[in-house]
């Protein structure tokens, strides 16, 4: 089945620190202004469930806001675990909405 993009939030509703989370089809993603450009992971921390949308972004790094956990939301890749990573997906702007490519 092809991947489809699914409306996440509009731009406006973006905060001005760059981080949010958003439900998109029943599934938590996490949304990130960086340098213009928009980025979205899975929004759940596989550590303990802590929610990435409402971390902390230290340039192209999130912190999880229970526990500390980092990850690249580029990659997903965590900053110190290389077997640990969370999903990322494309985003794209429709009509000043973001949408994410959910695979």
């Amino acid at each position: 089945m092809a991947a489809e993009w699914r409306h996440a939030i509009e731009i406006t509703e973006m905060p001005g620190n760059g981080v949010t989370e958003c439900v998109v089809e029943g599934r938590i993603i996490a949304l990130f202004k960086l340098e213009g450009e928009f980025r979205a992971i899975d929004g759940i921390c596989p550590h303990q469930g802590g929610s990435l949308g409402k971390g902390s972004l230290h340039g192209c790094v999130v912190r999880c806001p229970w526990h500390g956990w980092e990850y690249d939301i580029n990659s997903g890749q965590h900053q110190s675990i290389p077997t640990v990573c969370v999903n990322t997906f494309e985003t794209r702007i429709v009509d000043n909405n973001i949408e994410v490519r959910l695979s």
